[in-house]
């Protein structure tokens, strides 16, 4: 009765999102804060680090203070749980629990997990979600399945930890957590194609969103995707070969990551790691050794993020590619925003702009932060504070010597970044207001 009254006091979708990625949150921190959730004979971790790994395993982030392997059965199953509904989507979980006990979606269910998935069409949610669901299987499923093959005929595993593992990871890779069972992450794999590319696939995949996963099971014919749809295919092929490519120039000679691999090695790890800063925060090779140069076009690359309603952090690339046709267009000195053969509104640019500069504001104060409070340069610090608002999870090594209230702006930060700046501004708004009058219009001088 209690929490339905609270539930009922929110009008705020956004709210909703927010608490319930709380509520998850916390019940995660008290399930890893059991003494059965780390393995026996070391040191229990604090509160701290609970709270640290479930917002890092809820907001599919992937950073940890403590070592994953220092976790139990138990702990790993807990984090594959939060991995799964964070992921997912909470509203979404819950939409698809309905739709499947009662065969319906009530009006209120299909407004929160629109707030949550970023559906464009109220009135097609109830598809939506079930596809959603259907499609989260099968790429999972699908991706752990070439994983137990693998790992059961190479590794020097058994059966059962070669099917844990490749379930863990399935999920993992497809909900772009970056969250492995081994302590260097992927790096034991960084010259076999069989664990390289299946996770690869699954993460960009998952980072494209599921609004156009679902629109490709509708509509087959590139000629009748849409305008989302388009843009963001085009800007994340776009990255999909710049990212590799910087990797593999700046990192060829390189004797703490490239440098010493063949030809073919080199163009596969950095193909991997050219990728996951967008999404994953998986690595196959030393993060921190890696040059200066490489670090920051990463930082760039987490900041972008991936497609929207997906599970990936950042601005979204569709908020770059808005903004990069903006400038385009005022250069070239068109009136209008046109991108292929449409017009863009101008709301639209307002809209990325204020993604773009509460991002950037949130980023850089947060590394600033952590800068003062610690003995880190701004180029580590930075690309902390970047991985955990894209909900990345990549790091220079730098996360588990944090203070404490470096960790807990972290964790503020993996909570915005998931939610989005704006629905995240949204939540915490106590009221909102609308002008009834507009003043007299005056242009100033730019530039």
């Amino acid at each position: 009765m209690v929490i339905r009254r609270i539930l009922g006091a929110v009008h705020n979708p956004a709210q909703l999102v927010l608490a319930a990625f709380v509520t998850l949150i916390l019940v995660g921190t008290a399930l890893l804060s059991l003494p059965f959730a780390f393995d026996s004979g070391i040191e229990q971790p604090g509160l701290l680090d609970s709270l640290f790994w479930s917002t890092s395993a809820t907001t599919v982030t992937g950073l940890g203070t403590v070592d994953v392997a220092t976790f139990s059965l138990f702990g790993e199953l807990v984090l594959l749980a939060l991995i799964q509904l964070g992921g997912f989507g909470i509203m979404t979980v819950g939409s698809v629990l309905a739709l499947v006990a009662s065969r319906r979606v009530g009006l209120r269910q299909r407004v929160l997990a629109q707030a949550e998935i970023g559906a464009v069409d109220i009135g097609e949610l109830r598809y939506l979600i079930s596809a959603i669901a259907k499609i989260t299987l099968l790429v999972e499923s699908s991706i752990a399945v070439i994983l137990f093959i693998h790992l059961a005929t190479t590794g020097d595993t058994g059966i059962g930890r070669a099917a844990y593992s490749a379930a863990f990871h399935g999920v993992s890779a497809f909900n772009n957590a970056g969250i492995s069972l081994y302590s260097d992450s992927l790096t034991q794999f960084v010259d076999d194609p069989l664990v390289v590319f299946p996770i690869t696939a699954a993460f960009v995949i998952g980072g494209l969103g599921f609004p156009i996963l679902v629109e490709f099971r509708k509509r087959v014919r590139p000629r009748k995707w849409s305008l989302h749809t388009r843009i963001t295919l085009a800007a994340t092929a776009f990255l999909l070969v710049v990212g590799p490519l910087a990797v593999l120039m700046i990192e060829w000679t390189n004797p703490g990551t490239l440098g010493p691999m063949g030809v073919w090695d080199k163009f596969q790890a950095a193909w991997f790691q050219g990728v996951t800063p967008r999404t994953a925060g998986f690595n196959t090779i030393d993060i921190g050794a890696q040059r200066e140069p490489t670090i920051n076009i990463m930082t760039a690359l987490m900041f972008i993020g991936a497609g929207p309603a997906s599970t990936s952090g950042g601005i979204k690339v569709t908020t770059f590619a808005v903004l990069g046709f903006a400038m385009w267009s005022e250069v070239r000195g068109d009136k209008d925003i046109n991108v292929f053969n449409r017009r863009l509104p101008t709301g639209l640019v307002r809209q990325a702009m204020t993604i773009a500069f509460l991002s950037i504001g949130a980023v850089f104060a947060t590394a600033v932060a952590l800068t003062a409070m610690s003995s880190f340069h701004l180029t580590d610090t930075l690309f902390e504070a970047t991985s955990a608002f894209g909900t990345v999870g990549l790091s220079t090594g730098i996360t588990g010597s944090l203070p404490s209230a470096g960790k807990f702006l972290l964790i503020l930060m993996m909570i915005a970044g998931r939610i989005g700046p704006v629905t995240f501004v949204t939540a915490l708004a106590l009221r909102q207001r609308q002008r009834a009058y507009r003043f007299p219009e005056e242009r100033p001088i730019i530039g």
